[in-house]
């Protein structure tokens, strides 16, 4: 009998994050093993234009926004967002007759399931990418340890220790749970993952395009990705005066945007560095290639918090399965991917001096780095591909129903 699954998301494609991929690799994996899956979105998709959706050969059905007075009472809305899921849940899954329902961070999805889950009789896994009221710390929107992130963490907790099962991506998350009280065995890793054949190993840098941007005659030190407070690119930006002694012919190449965005302009205006850091803005997804093959370096360097410590993240994997050079900072996160002088380099934390060294240090290397990165490539090949990762659920998924899937 194949197993039928109903996965609750926060959003899904076609809108692209880390959490959309993640997710689509997930429903893509599980298909291959042979199970049906089946995929509901939250309000925070968005606005909607039809109850059911198809995006790249995955089906999804979406919950319309709440309105009301509800709706627009700060808290109110999040039981409001949660009500709505619920509902809408409630009729999917009566009408699908799942076996299990899984619920993807945040913990907005979890509570629907679990309730939904109570009243007709199905197990529910919750997975948790991150824990969201840390993300809002960074954010600015919470504070640590006050009123509001405490009673998101009570939230949490209480939601983990109702679920059947549950999922982490990583063993920073899971030793985190296991420190309030869960128990081991009630908590599954299923590790972030790149599909292998999606990227290929990186190739030569397009002349004009580099002459465009002004790096002709330069190494380039570079981060792909959002400009937000904990990716420390702040630190690799006060670094950059120190890696100028040694290497004066290195810039900096920042693709993306963001929160920080404005204030790393300033930070390098300040620093009389306008001429050595190069920002380029968002570019369409079809020409990130295009941009990774001017960068000599890649550079992670994240500031060392809960956040960090505790969550995986999936652009180092993304270099390393495109056989690039990396750095990154030593927080928890990083620590769990890259060995230090095998697959990448990893310097201190929040250590601008530190980060300088390094850097000079791997564009000094012999080989060019050939020997790291042809190591981290084969890291991703045998541990970090989404077959082997999602093989996991079998075990979890089995856990849950009291039998194998």
């Amino acid at each position: 009998m194949t197993l039928r699954i109903l996965h609750v998301f926060d959003h899904s494609l076609p809108l692209h994050s880390g959490y959309t991929f993640r997710s689509a690799n997930i429903l893509r994996g599980q298909r291959r093993l042979g199970w049906e899956t089946f995929h509901l979105t939250s309000p925070k998709q968005g606005k909607i234009e039809r109850e059911e959706e198809t995006v790249d050969d995955l089906h999804f059905y979406r919950t319309a926004p709440p309105t009301g007075l509800w709706s627009q009472l700060p808290l109110f809305n999040q039981w409001a967002l949660m009500r709505a899921t619920e509902q809408r849940l409630l009729e999917l899954a009566r009408e699908l007759k799942p076996d299990l329902l899984h619920a993807h961070s945040p913990v907005l999805n979890a509570y629907p399931a679990l309730h939904v889950g109570q009243q007709l009789g199905i197990p529910v896994v919750y997975e948790i990418r991150a824990f969201w009221e840390d993300a809002a710390v960074d954010h600015g929107t919470q504070l640590e340890w006050g009123l509001r992130y405490r009673l998101t963490r009570e939230m949490e907790t209480r939601a983990v220790s109702q679920a059947s099962q549950v999922v982490t991506i990583c063993g920073g998350l899971r030793g985190d749970l296991v420190a309030r009280g869960i128990p081991l065995e009630k908590i599954g890793v299923v590790p972030n993952a790149v599909d292998i054949e999606q990227f290929t190993r990186g190739g030569e840098a397009d002349p004009a395009l580099k002459a465009r941007l002004g790096l002709t005659d330069s190494r380039v030190i570079g981060f792909l990705g959002s400009f937000y407070a904990y990716e420390g690119l702040d630190l690799l930006i006060e670094a950059l005066p120190l890696i100028l002694e040694k290497t004066p012919d290195v810039k900096v190449l920042l693709v993306g945007g963001g929160p920080q965005e404005a204030s790393l302009m300033a930070q390098a205006a300040e620093l009389g560095l306008t001429d050595k850091v190069v920002f380029v803005g968002r570019v369409p997804h079809a020409e990130v290639t295009r941009y990774y093959d001017l960068v000599d370096l890649l550079a992670y360097p994240r500031h060392a918090m809960r956040l960090t410590d505790l969550v995986t993240p999936l652009k180092p994997l993304e270099a390393m399965a495109q056989g690039r050079l990396l750095i990154a900072s030593d927080v928890g996160g990083h620590q769990e991917l890259i060995e230090d002088g095998y697959t990448g380099m990893l310097f201190r934390a929040d250590d601008a001096a530190n980060l300088a060294e390094k850097a000079v240090a791997a564009l000094s290397l012999q080989d060019d780095g050939a020997t790291l990165r042809a190591n981290g490539r084969r890291f991703v090949e045998n541990e970090r591909n989404w077959g082997r990762s999602i093989a996991n659920y079998s075990a979890i998924y089995g856990a849950a129903l009291g039998r194998a899937p």
